[in-house]
């Protein structure tokens, strides 16, 4: 009896068919968080303030337990998308969440043209504080406690996430800063600040008066007195917010140099409660790329734990020296700060 065989091109292509729909399959699956572009009418700054929000896979509204949210402060002259187009957040996030490594959380992407500051420009800080959050939590289901939110950023974002854990310490469980902007006393001369609307008053001059008001430093010993016991037997008013840092080893603003003058000031207040890793490479998005990671399993240590007090203990007693961690040399690539597409001025 004779029987009709297919080509052998037809079983190849029928390989491949049932190949591709495996993959368009896995894809989706993989690919099951979604990323949405939002903005809201602010009061604060009078008009419309815009966002980007990561929900993960299987986000559920109507959840038992509210979502950790964590806030991503984009750097100089960035957008909302940053975190996203540039920085890989959605794939990251999801690999850690599929590897088991980080709860599902929501991102918060928010756009701001300042330093996240009260600056010349917009009250970016008192919009971040009096709108935004509130404007979250009211309209997607995460913690309205301080244990269940955290804060990061990358240079002007790493600036503005670093003042605002150490302005508002009850707000936040953890904070990352990543090659942050914090420049003691004063930025560089070749960083964005000196030219930023933010800091630029009514005589076009950078104000230098406001930056020294605005850095980090004039926070620190309001918060001593608020996370530091003053007697044998005294509480402090609240714990530390443990801080991660992340600077490139080549970075023109001097971002190492600046960390290592930030880790020691904060480890005179939390000496547990702060770690510096440094990465070859510059003041680019292939560092925060490659740092992004770290920095976020460093957060959720602390983020989504009930006891801040406790997770800072156990996080201290299973440290590895920072020396031992970086990236290796050949995953993150040296590019021109001046010239690179990647490149964030700072």
């Amino acid at each position: 009896m004779f029987t009709n065989k297919l080509p052998r091109f037809s079983y190849r292509f029928h390989a491949l068919l049932t190949a591709f729909i495996g993959w368009l399959t896995l894809s989706g699956h993989s690919l099951a968080s979604e990323v949405k572009h939002h903005q809201f009418f602010s009061p604060t700054l009078g008009y419309d303030y815009p966002y980007s929000v990561y929900l993960p896979d299987n986000y559920d509204a109507q959840a038992t337990d509210a979502y950790p949210v964590i806030y991503m402060l984009h750097g100089s002259f960035g957008t909302d998308r940053d975190w996203v187009s540039r920085g890989n957040l959605q794939q990251v996030a999801d690999r850690l969440i599929r590897a088991g490594h980080i709860p599902p959380a929501v991102y918060i992407m928010p756009g701001s043209r300042s330093w996240w500051i009260d600056g010349h420009n917009e009250p970016a800080r008192s919009a971040f504080f009096n709108d935004l959050i509130p404007h979250v939590e009211a309209t997607y289901h995460v913690g309205q406690e301080r244990s269940l939110r955290g804060v990061a950023g990358l240079s002007a974002g790493g600036y503005g996430a670093l003042n605002f854990a150490l302005e508002r310490p009850e707000l936040f469980a953890a904070v990352a800063a990543l090659s942050p902007a914090s420049y003691a006393p004063l930025p560089p001369r070749n960083s964005s600040a000196w030219r930023h609307p933010a800091f630029i008053n009514e005589q076009g001059q950078f104000d230098r008066e406001l930056w020294e008001a605005l850095n980090y430093t004039a926070y620190l010993e309001a918060y001593r007195l608020q996370v530091t016991p003053r007697g044998t037997t005294e509480e402090p008013d609240i714990s530390p917010v443990p801080l991660y840092i992340s600077a490139g080893r080549s970075d023109v603003y001097d971002a190492e140099f600046h960390a290592r003058i930030m880790r020691q000031a904060m480890e005179r207040i939390q000496p547990n409660d702060v770690r510096l890793d440094l990465y070859p490479g510059g003041h680019t998005w292939q560092v925060w790329r490659a740092s992004l990671p770290a920095a976020l399993n460093f957060l959720f240590q602390y983020v989504g734990q009930p006891d801040n007090l406790a997770a800072a203990e156990d996080a201290a007693e299973e440290e590895t020296p920072v020396e031992q961690i970086p990236v290796k040399e050949s995953s993150v690539e040296q590019s021109s700060v001046d010239e690179s597409p990647e490149e964030v001025s700072s």
